[in-house]
């Protein structure tokens, strides 16, 4: 069966759109224990992703795991909407004669990261302040209980003191606040260290997404037979974890640049070298890679997922039931 060219840009939108919508809600609690993990600098609260989210289970509600995910959700679907049509566009474009070399496929995907970072930048920006708020709850030291006057002291052993709620943040308050004080710059913080992740990120990526879906499919004059949804979706879950691990020291600095409140004893940091070197100093290259593995098992399905929507043509079914 000969490929089908997806020429309608609205239908390109829509499978992203579709694929970051479904993608995020399956994986999202998974990514805030990568946030939390990548926070950690001194007090260790967690020791490895199931930890995380059995403790934020249990002192925040199984919902807990999803603070943070209605902003993703709604900025999601132009963030992917933008990378998988920019990164189909620039293909399109620099395809010659029916075919497309490696450097045009990497050109692509760098393309492609750039322009989704204009979305990307404050949906991270606010989702990070979210998902990290209950790390700096849980870090916070428990007050000792006061002692009960009278003569007698109770046997019976006293109920540990539980430190007092701290005001849960809101996606709405940290843009007012941002706004007001900082400017439009304020949710575009750390735009540098998104792009120098996101681009070599996207180099990766699709290059490898395109070649592993490639394999075995045989071409009838310029058109390659249309790949199976599975090995969409497997092409798509590979090159994820590979692009994500790849990355993974890049999406540190960018997380630690992005938060803005600090529990006791963690650095603020200037910019992204002062970032590099302060974390190589105090805590050693392997925090370079705090969170690799939820990132990976947060990337892998996410863009396997994302693909195989694209592939299946959502975007088209539902312009054709609209039209």
């Amino acid at each position: 069966m000969a490929e089908k060219k997806v020429s309608s840009l609205p239908a390109k939108l829509i499978n992203g759109g579709v694929a970051g919508l479904v993608g995020v809600t399956c994986v999202f609690p998974i990514d805030l224990a990568k946030t939390r993990l990548q926070n950690q600098q001194g007090v260790q609260v967690y020791k490895g992703m199931l930890d995380c989210l059995a403790k934020t289970v249990r002192s925040e509600g199984y919902f807990g795991c999803y603070r943070g995910a209605a902003v993703n959700l709604t900025l999601v679907t132009p963030e992917k909407a933008i990378k998988l049509a920019a990164n189909d566009i620039f293909r399109q474009k620099l395809t010659k004669d029916g075919h497309l070399p490696l450097w045009g496929e990497v050109l692509a995907g760098c393309g492609a990261g750039t322009c989704q970072v204009v979305v990307t930048t404050p949906m991270e920006m606010l989702k990070i302040q979210l998902q990290d708020a209950g790390r700096l709850t849980a870090q916070r030291p428990v007050p000792a209980p006061a002692a009960a006057p009278g003569p007698a002291q109770s046997l019976a052993a006293p109920q540990p003191a539980r430190p007092s709620p701290a005001p849960r943040p809101s996606a709405t308050g940290i843009t007012v606040e941002l706004l007001k004080t900082r400017g439009l710059a304020g949710l575009y913080r750390g735009a540098g260290a998104t792009l120098i992740r996101d681009v070599p990120f996207s180099m990766i990526y699709f290059p490898l997404f395109a070649n592993l879906n490639a394999l075995g499919r045989e071409k009838v004059g310029d058109v390659q037979a249309r790949a199976p949804f599975w090995q969409s979706f497997l092409a798509g879950c590979g090159a994820g974890s590979v692009a994500a691990v790849a990355v993974t020291p890049l999406d540190v600095i960018k997380t630690r640049l992005q938060t803005l409140q600090k529990g006791d004893g963690e650095d603020t940091y200037k910019g992204i070298v002062d970032c590099t070197r302060r974390i190589m100093a105090r805590e050693g290259p392997s925090a370079f890679l705090k969170g690799a593995a939820c990132r990976a098992l947060v990337i892998a399905p996410l863009f396997g997922i994302a693909q195989g929507v694209y592939f299946l043509g959502v975007g088209e079914t539902v312009l054709g039931l609209l039209g």
